[in-house]
């Protein structure tokens, strides 16, 4: 049978029970509780099988949430929650309360948010990331600003067994006048082996994150494939992120044309063997006989 298509990253949460600094009433419609259940129906449309579920707050009541949500939606394959890494004593605590637990696959830290572009290079959280790298769990790196991009070598460098995965494609310039220093920026984290991409949020640049088109986002993904190749990258549907340019539906079929111009092996790889990979999603869950990389 086909290897099962698996969206890299998407969200839920709900401003009752956890904080997010970030979400406003600038963000209408999607200010409020954001749950799978509304998310489903497009899914299945689709044909996407299962998703990743990604955090979207530097506190543990989101990762919670996403646990609840994981085990009451079996499509809900892997969970990238949240730990203090910059307080390694708390992070040890929190992936030692993991443990056993397949569903919690990753690790990410809204670094965008903070003031410190250099955050990721403090001793402290050095010393975080380390303890991720000996618990083989890998790290979404939110790269917004080039100087997130330019770390993702040295932090490579330090922790050579750190896999890592560039959220976004670190927000090509789509809509722009200049892919510079985007494309260079990210060939040189490609360069690194344990470096992956997510084909995800590929929305205009420009002040209408809505405006983007099939064609506005190819030359993106022309570039990842070229410097990651296909079993380095993986589809993200970004929901509900994505309801503020277009919605989910349009979002895949956005890229779908893309994703039908690629091998037979190269799409399976990029719509979910990859994922499955990068992550270790429990071949249970996924419903596979084997490994998931099989």
């Amino acid at each position: 049978m086909p290897f099962p298509i698996i969206d890299s990253h998407q969200h839920v949460w709900d401003p009752a029970r956890a904080e997010y600094s970030w979400l406003g009433p600038q963000h209408a419609p999607i200010d409020g509780a954001m749950t799978f259940d509304e998310l489903q129906p497009e899914l299945e449309a689709a044909g996407v099988a299962f998703t990743v579920q990604v955090q979207s707050a530097d506190n543990s009541a989101d990762t919670e949430l996403m646990r609840e949500s994981a085990a009451a939606h079996p499509e809900v394959a892997g969970i990238v929650g949240w730990v203090p890494l910059d307080r390694p004593d708390e992070a040890a605590a929190t992936l030692a309360g993991w443990r056993g637990d397949s569903v919690m696959v990753g690790v990410r830290n809204l670094i965008h948010d903070r003031a410190d572009a250099d955050w990721l290079l403090r001793p402290e959280v050095d010393e975080g990331l380390g303890l991720l790298e000996e618990a083989g769990l890998p790290f979404d790196v939110v790269a917004v600003l080039p100087r997130h991009l330019e770390l993702v070598p040295i932090i490579a460098e330090r922790h050579p067994r750190l896999r890592m995965v560039i959220d976004h494609l670190s927000k090509p310039p789509i809509g722009l006048d200049s892919w510079e220093p985007w494309s260079t920026l990210i060939a040189e984290a490609a360069a690194v082996p344990t470096v992956y991409g997510k084909v995800s949020g590929l929305y205009s640049a420009t002040a209408d994150p809505g405006s983007w088109t099939t064609d506005s986002v190819r030359p993106a993904l022309e570039r990842a494939l070229e410097v990651f190749g296909a079993d380095r990258l993986m589809y993200g549907g970004d929901w509900p992120i994505s309801v503020l340019a277009g919605g989910y539906t349009r979002v895949w079929q956005g890229l779908a044309p893309l994703f039908a111009e690629l091998s037979d092996a190269d799409r399976e790889q990029l719509l979910g063997r990859t994922a499955a990979t990068f992550y270790a999603l429990d071949p249970a869950r996924l419903g596979l006989a084997g490994p998931a990389a099989n």
